[in-house]
């Protein structure tokens, strides 16, 4: 059985390793993307399960993403949780409606990812 695939997606280099590296522990076939633009290649060329997509990023933001991804049929199965330091509801109401599966308000634990990260797809 192939192990899921999880992207993730933060222009900070910190959070990618780190959410990467427990990810990775918890053996999950885990991309990395420092950007929109990265993040849509990687989304389009992999199609991986699940996605952690960081909202506030150069070139395109985690909303304009999510919306490209929920535009193309060939993608329906990809799971998507917006990571992002504002915690407003008014925020989760923008990830809803660009088509967000969830939304986690950063700082979080990597171990929160990882339950999050089971939880979704099944493990």
């Amino acid at each position: 059985m192939t192990q899921p695939k999880v992207l993730v997606v933060d222009d900070e280099p910190f959070i990618c390793r780190s959410l990467t590296f427990v990810l990775k522990k918890g053996n999950y076939d885990v991309l990395e993307a420092r950007d929109g633009q990265e993040a849509l290649s990687a989304i389009r060329e992999h199609k991986p399960d699940l996605v952690f997509l960081d909202v506030m990023m150069p070139k395109i933001n985690g909303f304009e993403v999510t919306k490209e991804v929920r535009g193309d049929r060939e993608l329906d199965d990809v799971t998507i949780i917006l990571l992002t330091a504002k915690g407003q509801e008014c925020d989760r109401a923008v990830g809803k409606d660009a088509g967000a599966d969830d939304y986690m308000t950063k700082p979080f634990s990597p171990s929160k990812i990882l339950d999050r990260a089971r939880e979704i797809l099944g493990e």
